[in-house]
């Protein structure tokens, strides 16, 4: 029985995606085309909403995005997703490239929505249907098409359909009446503008070709339940008029009796198999023939309702979604199709269509017998019909077209060829045979249009033979016929030809063809040089590297002198100047250097070759006149000194280019061009040499230049030279050289300049120089001496000259600052003083350094001759303090009343003039140092001189903290004798607190108490300015605290304008506890002084007793919390209570709960809940009632108004163990989860259960279910369990609980009792199939084979691989697709796994072909008598040769016999000879016969040589007829005449159609005398036996009897043949006599038609539906 028409495959299960089965529904799952599922999820109520995008041709991958949608489509094809929100906006996004595409926001409720083309969305509003192009600029937003009609008022839109050409669209929507769902549809026609209003619950559009119409039929099919039945509707829309009219069909469709409420849900027309799917509510398939409506095929396909569907991408089949999430594929079998039509006769056309349209095998014998039956009868327009329909175009062969060739045409009707070729073409493309057939006589009859027409229409096949036909015809379209055959020679030889050279190499390089391109270029060249030399370009650089050698081409264009040509091509092609076109390059830059100099001066001057021959190319630049480029390649320095000696003196001398050539030369080889060009024409030369020696100064160094330039003594060579560089050397030659070369040149500015501005000169060497160079003017030499401080070296030569007027100028003019040092030289030579104070009358004394000059003269015992110049520079206005300074000194030594001068001037240095008098008289020291506020000087002095009294006066005037830390410092010897006056004299006279307060913070400061003590008694305790200043008091007090505590006691009784809370403070920190009580008594601080008690004194006794005298709560307040803190917690509440303090509750509750008082805690918290109401106060009192075991009381309490935290009072009394408490806590607050687990510890399992049922939580479960397990209450253990199981998280831990316990048989009830839950996941059914396999191993299978679809296989895989189950495990990767392993499994383990007709299942799905063989080999060891079945289940997959080699190794071929023989059509020649060598064996040669014959592929020599020397006639017959099927004639013939076979041997010599074997085997039997065999020659050989041979060995042997026949039948022959001659020659003649002045204008193209040959004439028919081929059409259907 054939199999079903049809394929269905699960493409993806979308819960094993971890798509929630929740969201599986039509109003959050959407399918748009076979491409991507969209489903909108979200998990929880909590979780992120997420868009889960499924790609079904990408692996089922799945991608997750955070998206908050109402609604989500994809697109067809593209990564590009329609997002809907809030029902009006609508946004869509292109996820490939992260963008948004387009947004609006509609005025009404979008109700509906899809993708009806690539590029647009349909919208169904409450009011009206939407089109938007949304990849249409210009479309901002959705455009309008058409008002919804009242009829789907009400109604549920769910599709929403427009037909190809987007003329017709359809709405459909459904609606609950009356109990059951009514479908309502509007079907609008854009052209006219008008809806219908149809009942239908689905509907499709599609297209047909009918037989014999040009055009394609629109069809619109609807589908629709009423309450009356079910009809199936299909429509013609837009009736073309040259079509035939389509007669609408309504069928009925048949529903089950028990699918009452069944509907139609969806309409998808296939347009491959011209075939409607429809889907009913109840997963039902329904296949119809679109064209008569016929019902192919039902069945039920889906137990679940699939909600949405959609054609695939190549309009076969259905893919749809249930509710199950299963993703579904339906399609036509190509292969059972048309078989199971044909079961049925009254389907005969239908499948005959079917097969035609889509190319379906299976009705290939109907057309063939069909075509043969018409064409035998005659009909042969219907015969071409059948052949131009028939499927996959098996009848369209050259046989049938020579078969319509060789008919004759038919008067007054079109030849039949041509009417079969009509039909061809209008039902599409020509084959390669039918092509050339077609146009052969098209071309003949230069009808050539009619061939570009049909090009253009893509129905001729283009290959190489129809190009050449067409080739002498027209160029161009011969070109694109080789194009569209591939065929790339003749396409580049058509660019070529028609000038497209452009193109030549781009096809080329897209084809990957390689052509002769040197021959190529050769002929563009001389048709075209430009675009041979574009070529040429091109070809060079193509991406694929270089496509020609550059050296033939260069060559092909020097010999058409195309100089210019080859030079722009070598340039475009070495512009990667690589090494190995040195060769190139060379030959490019001669070529030009001959012919255009100045175009190779450009190709050099650019720097784009390296690699050409240098010294080659410089010569050849020489000889050009292209010095400067020879100079440039040149190498030989002999060269190159021959050459640059002449540069400066030609015409377009470039110095800049000289000198930066200069730079690529080595430093000797400048040095000796330098030379020569000195040498060869010093005065042409001079100047370039002294432009190089400057570049190059540095590298070629100073000293070789410079005595180059002294070579050749050219002081103004050396002095340029020279003056350019000296300003950048240091070197100090160079400079001593300038000098020299512009003194010589008379240049005394520069040698001025060079003496003031330089710093690298050696001046010793310069100064005598310029002693020696006796120069008009000194100024050189003052400068040079100035500068190094030859000053005294300058004097004595200037005044051993008498030169005076130098001297004063040097005072005056050069450095004035100089003048101290030059009237010391002047004193140095016993100089006339008058002409000393002479000179000093001339300089300005601002100028110079009053000091310096007072040094000099005061060092040589000589001050007394500055008075005058200092006197009258002080009457000049200059108030220099070095004037003062310099006046002190003369007062001092000249004792003219030094102590009014130091005291009344404020002008002088006071510490320069100090340290002057120190020797002289410290008192003078003493009154410049404390005028200048000197600090360390005075106090140094002071101390010398033990002058501690004027120390002590200033220290305490100068009141400076730094100079009092300095005297006071305990490193300084006389500290103790300053002190001694500062307490004695300086304080007791000063009356300024400031001063004696910096002098206490000084005493403070160093550490110095006791004196400190010393001065505060004299001035606090005496009458004093002082004694009732506060901070002093508090000064005394704190430091008798620190240095002698013991005076402390009775100061507090002396004083009392002290701070009392400082000086407690201070007492406090420095132990003295009962003195700082004392002090806060006598302020009447008692809170202070109860602290004291209690932080200090640490007496918490004292301090009760204190609180009981003063009694105060703020007193007893501290007391009670020392109380607490000392852990008297008793004593403490007490206190508390007393003071009516409740603030410190939070401690009281903590210290008094860890040390148990619960009874006096409950009394501090009642007295506590008089004032305050706080949650931790009323939790305390209820947990010590806990603790107290006081649950009435407890009870009392929670029943009243309170604030108490109640569940953390019955978390802390369940961690403490109070149960009973925390069962009253969480029963107050009907806290059902810890109600439970409290339960559980007073073994209350029955109320815990009952609890945790109303808490439904998790852990609550948990600990419930671990409790009940531990007690063996497995059946309360159950119910907690199947709320844990339906948790995937907490699955694994539940099993591994029982497990680990060993409650087996408990754990697999508990799970299969969870399976039937509604909840019940993959894991369950998984851990299930892992427990039994464990523990129960035999019930596993069962187990497996109900739930494998809902089981994690891989797991359940490594389960059984465990428990050594195999044939579970075979099952298992059986079913998980894993057919390599389950096939490995089987082999590996076939003792209890192995099943026949599983395993050819199971194998013939592997994906390894390995496993083929190892099949193989294991059948043969173990089943050897199924190898036969295995072998004919794997023979399209195996490779028949390698499984051929495997038993001949083995001489196991017997073993395969029966596959031999099956496999042997495929006429292998491995299986060809083992299939021979058996039958050989088994002596069979009736088969081996039949082999021999019909499957050629052996080694036919061989054979024939075994089989000719076999002992059987029989086979030797066989190799005879071998060896005359391989033409080996005379082996065979004398095989035969060997076995005296003489018949055998007769038919090969006919068959071989050669005479001289003939003759010979003629010869043969005359004689042996074989007259019988004689005869039998002449009649089967007669046309290859000469007659004079026949009459000879006739004559000879007494032949004639046997030979007459022959000679009767040759005679017989030849006369008729005479006579046929005779008539026909006649014939001609008169023929061509009756037309020789006559032609035949019999129009080859008709009015209406193409003839081949010569038709009858008159009128042709017209048309009924137009010539769109050149040809009238011709009905094109089956005829049925």
């Amino acid at each position: 029985m054939p199999q079903l028409p049809i394929k269905f495959q699960e493409l993806v299960q979308l819960t094993s995606t971890g798509v929630d089965a929740g969201s599986i529904s039509f109003n959050s799952c959407t399918l748009e085309s076979d491409a991507f599922v969209c489903i909108r999820e979200k998990k929880s109520e909590d979780a992120q909403p997420e868009v889960v995008i499924v790609e079904l041709k990408n692996g089922n991958n799945v991608t997750r995005r955070p998206i908050k949608a109402d609604s989500a489509i994809m697109h067809w094809n593209k990564q590009v997703i329609a997002l809907k929100a809030q029902s009006r906006t609508l946004q869509i996004f292109d996820l490939s490239e992260k963008k948004k595409l387009k947004s609006c926001t509609m005025n009404e409720d979008v109700q509906f929505w899809k993708w009806i083309s690539p590029r647009a969305l349909g919208l169904v509003t409450t009011s009206s249907v939407y089109h938007w192009d949304i990849y249409d600029p210009a479309q901002d937003a959705p455009v309008k098409m058409f008002e919804r009609n009242n009829n789907l008022s009400g109604c549920q839109i769910i599709n929403y359909r427009v037909n190809e050409d987007g003329k017709w669209m359809v709405v459909v929507g459904i609606s609950s009446q009356q109990g059951r769902v009514v479908g309502a549809m509007q079907l609008y026609s854009k052209d006219r503008g008008i809806s219908q209003a149809i009942e239908g619950h689905a509907a499709a559009f599609g297209s047909l070709r009918l037989e014999g119409a040009p055009q394609d039929t629109k069809l619109f099919t609807f589908a629709v339940r009423t309450a009356t039945g079910a009809k199936l509707h299909v429509v013609e829309v837009d009736h073309p008029e040259s079509n035939p009219v389509f007669q609408k069909k309504a069928v009925d469709i048949f529903f089950p009796p028990e699918a009452t409420n069944d509907f139609p849900v969806a309409l998808q027309v296939s347009q491959k198999y011209g075939v409607i799917f429809m889907v009913t509510k109840y997963g039902f398939i329904h296949l119809y023939d679109l064209e008569t409506g016929t019902c192919i095929f039902m069945n039920r396909i889906s137990s679940e309702t699939i909600f949405t569907t959609c054609t695939d991408s190549d309009s076969t089949g259905l893919v749809g979604i249930n509710r199950k999430g299963q993703v579904l594929f339906v399609t036509v079998d190509d292969t059972n199709a048309i078989p199971y039509l044909l079961q049925n006769p009254a389907n005969t056309e239908i499948a005959i269509k079917m097969a035609s349209r889509a190319g379906l095998p299976g009705a290939d014998n109907l057309y063939a017998k069909q075509f043969d039956q018409l064409f035998n009868s005659g009909n042969y327009a219907e015969a071409a019909k059948i052949a131009a329909n028939s499927p996959r175009g098996f009848l369209r062969t050259a046989e049938t077209i020579d078969k319509f060739k060789r008919l004759p045409a038919a008067p007054g009707q079109m030849a039949y060829t041509l009417q079969y070729f009509g039909m061809l073409l209008d039902k599409g493309s020509l084959n390669e045979h039918e092509t050339i057939e077609l146009a052969q006589p098209v071309l003949a009859q230069n009808r050539k249009h009619l061939l570009e027409k049909w090009f253009g229409e893509n129905k001729l096949h283009c290959s190489e033979r129809l190009g050449d036909m067409v080739r002498p015809y027209d160029v161009n379209m011969a070109l694109n016929i080789y194009l569209k055959a591939n065929v790339p020679h003749k396409v580049v030889a058509g660019y070529a030809e028609t000038g497209q050279f452009d193109k030549i190499l781009p096809y080329s390089t897209q084809v990957g063809y390689q052509p002769d391109y040197v021959q190529l270029l050769q002929h563009i060249i001389r048709v075209n040089p430009e675009k041979g030399a574009e070529f040429a370009t091109a070809l060079a650089n193509s991406e694929q590297g270089p496509l020609v050698d550059f050296e033939r081409v260069c060559d092909i264009f020097q010999s058409q002198g195309m100089i210019q040509q080859a030079t722009a091509f070598l340039l475009d092609a070495l512009k990667d100047n690589k090494p190995e076109h040195a060769r190139l390059q060379t030959r490019l830059l001669e070529m030009n250097l001959m012919h255009a100099p100045q175009v190779a001066e450009a190709i050099l001057g650019n720097e784009m070759f390296t690699h050409f021959d240098k010294p080659r190319i410089a010569h050849l630049c020489e000889q050009a006149g292209l010095a400067q480029k020879a100079l440039e390649l040149y190498e030989d320095p002999e060269a190159i000194k021959r050459v640059i000696v002449n540069i400066p003196g030609t015409a377009n001398f470039n110095p800049e280019w000289l000198t930066s050539f200069f730079g690529k030369l080595s430093v000797e080889q400048s040095l000796d061009c330098l030379d020569a060009m000195m040498k060869h024409n010093i005065r042409q030369n001079l100047q370039s040499v002294v432009t190089i020696a400057t570049k190059y100064s540095e590298l070629l160094g100073a000293v070789r230049l410079v005595d180059l330039f002294e070579k050749y003594k050219t002081a103004e060579g050396l002095f340029y030279y020279l003056g350019s560089i000296v300003n950048l050397s240091e070197d100090p030659d160079v400079h001593f050289k300038y000098i020299e070369a512009a003194t010589k040149m008379g240049q005394f500015n520069e040698v001025e300049r060079i003496c003031r501005d330089s710093n690298s000169y050696n001046p010793e060497k310069v100064k005598n120089f310029l002693k020696e160079a006796k120069l008009p003017e000194q100024l050189p030499l003052i400068i040079v001496c100035d500068r190094f401080n030859f000053v005294h070296d300058l004097i004595l030569f200037l005044y051993q000259n008498q030169q005076f007027q130098a001297i004063e100028s040097y005072v005056q003019r050069v450095n004035p600052a100089r003048t101290p040092a030059v009237i010391g030289g002047l004193l140095d030579v016993d100089c006339d003083e008058n002409i000393i104070k002479q000179l000093l009358t001339t300089v300005n004394a601002q100028q110079i350094s009053i000091d310096e000059l007072v040094s000099e003269v005061e060092s040589r015992n000589r001050l007394k001759l500055l008075l005058p110049f200092l006197e009258a520079t002080l009457q000049a206005g200059n108030q220099q303090q070095a004037v003062f300074n310099a006046l002190a000194k003369i007062y001092i030594d000249s004792n003219n009343n030094p102590e009014k001068f130091l005291k009344e001037n404020d002008q002088y240095d006071t510490l320069s003039v100090g340290k002057y008098c120190e020797k002289r008289d410290p008192n003078l020291a003493y009154i410049a140092y404390s005028k200048g506020q000197n600090d360390l000087e005075l106090v140094n002095i002071t101390n010398e001189n033990s002058m501690y009294r004027a120390q002590a006066r200033y220290l305490l005037e100068r009141s400076d903290p730094e100079l009092w830390g300095f005297v006071l410092s305990e490193n300084n010897v006389h500290r103790r004798s300053v002190v001694d006056q500062v307490t004695a004299t300086a304080v007791p006279e000063s009356t300024d607190p400031a001063k004696v307060s910096v002098a206490v913070s000084a005493f403070l400061e160093n550490d110095l108490p006791l004196e400190l003590i010393e001065l505060l008694e004299k001035i606090v305790l005496e009458p004093s300015p002082f004694s009732d200043n506060q901070n002093l008091q508090n000064l005394l007090m704190f430091t008798a605290a620190k240095a002698d505590k013991a005076r402390v006691m009775d100061y507090i009784h002396k004083l009392d304008g002290y701070n009392a809370d400082d000086i407690a403070t201070s007492c406090i920190e420095v132990g003295l506890h009962e003195e700082a009580f004392e002090i806060y008594k006598k302020a009447d601080n008692k809170s202070a002084a109860v602290n004291v008690l209690i932080e200090n004194v640490v007496s918490i006794d004292r301090a009760q007793a204190y609180a009981e005298e003063v009694d105060l709560p703020e007193v007893w307040s501290k007391v009670a919390k020392a109380q607490l803190d000392g852990l008297r917690v008793t004593d403490s509440i007490d206190s508390y209570i007393k003071a009516e303090d409740p603030k410190n509750y939070e401690e009281v509750i903590e210290i008094a709960t860890h040390a148990g008082k619960n009874e006096e805690l409950v009394k501090f918290l009642r007295m506590a809940r008089k004032t305050l109401r706080e949650p931790a106060i009323d939790t305390a009192l209820a947990f010590c009632f806990a603790r107290l075991d006081q649950l009435s009381e407890l009870e009392d309490f929670l029943r009243a108004t309170n604030v108490a935290n109640v569940e953390e009072s019955g978390d802390k009394a369940y961690e403490e163990g109070f149960y009973e408490a925390a069962k009253i806590f969480y029963s107050s607050i009907s806290n059902w989860a810890k109600l439970a687990t409290t339960l559980v510890h007073l073994e209350d399992y029955q109320a815990a259960v009952d609890c945790a049922r109303k808490a439904n939580n998790i852990k609550v479960w948990k600990q419930v279910h671990e409790a009940c397990v531990n007690k063996k209450e497995f059946r309360l253990a159950q119910i907690c369990g199947l709320n844990l199981i339906v948790d995937a998280e907490q699955l694994q831990e539940l099993v591994k609980g029982y497990e680990r316990n060993g409650y087996f048989d408990e754990l697999i009830s508990l799970l299969e009792q969870g399976l039937g839950l509604e909840r019940a996941h993959m894991g369950m059914f998984t851990e299930l199939g892992i427990a039994l396999s464990k523990y129960h191993p035999e019930r596993l299978m069962e187990h497996i084979k109900i739930f494998w679809s809902r089981m994690n296989m891989p797991k359940m895989i490594r389960a059984c691989e465990e428990a050594q189950l195999w044939p579970e495990l075979v099952f298992c990767y059986y079913h998980y697709d894993e057919f390599d392993n389950a096939a490995l499994a089987v082999i590996e383990r076939p003792e209890n796994s192995w099943d026949h007709t599983q395993f050819k299942e199971i194998v013939v799905k592997v994906a390894n072909l390995e496993i083929y063989y190892r099949a193989i080999k294991f059948y043969v060891e173990q089943h050897p008598s199924l190898l036969t079945d295995l072998l004919a289940a794997l023979t399209p997959r195996i490779d028949v040769n390698r499984v051929v080699k495997m038993f001949q190794k083995n001489d196991d071929l017997p073993l395969i016999k029966p596959f031999l023989l099956n496999v042997q059509s495929q006429n292998k020649r491995i299986v060809n000879e083992a299939v021979n060598d058996l039958l050989i064996e088994e002596e069979d040669y009736k088969t081996l016969r039949d082999s021999v014959q019909n499957y050629d592929n052996y080694d036919a020599v061989e054979l024939a040589g075994r089989l000719e020397k076999h002992d059987l006639i029989f086979f030797r017959q066989i190799a005879a007829n071998i060896y005359r099927k391989n033409k080996r004639w005379e082996k065979s013939i004398a095989l035969s005449k060997q076995d005296k076979l003489y018949k055998d041997a007769i038919e090969t010599a006919a068959l071989s159609a050669k005479n001289e074997i003939v003759e010979d085997l003629l010869r043969y039997f005359v004689d042996i005398g074989h007259r019988e065999c004689y005869t039998g020659m002449l009649y089967a050989c007669n046309d290859l036996i000469r007659p004079d041979v026949v009459l000879e060995l006739s004559w000879r042997h007494g032949l004639h009897d046997f030979t007459m026949p022959y000679m009767i039948n040759m005679l017989a022959t030849q006369t008729k043949e005479i006579a046929t001659l005779k008539a026909d020659n006649e014939a001609r003649k008169a023929k061509e006599k009756e037309h020789e002045k006559t032609e035949d204008n019999t129009p080859i193209l008709g009015a209406s038609r193409l003839m081949i040959t010569a038709g009858p004439g008159g009128a042709a028919p017209a048309a009924p539906y137009g010539q769109p081929n050149g040809f009238a059409p011709q009905p094109t259907g089956l005829g049925y």
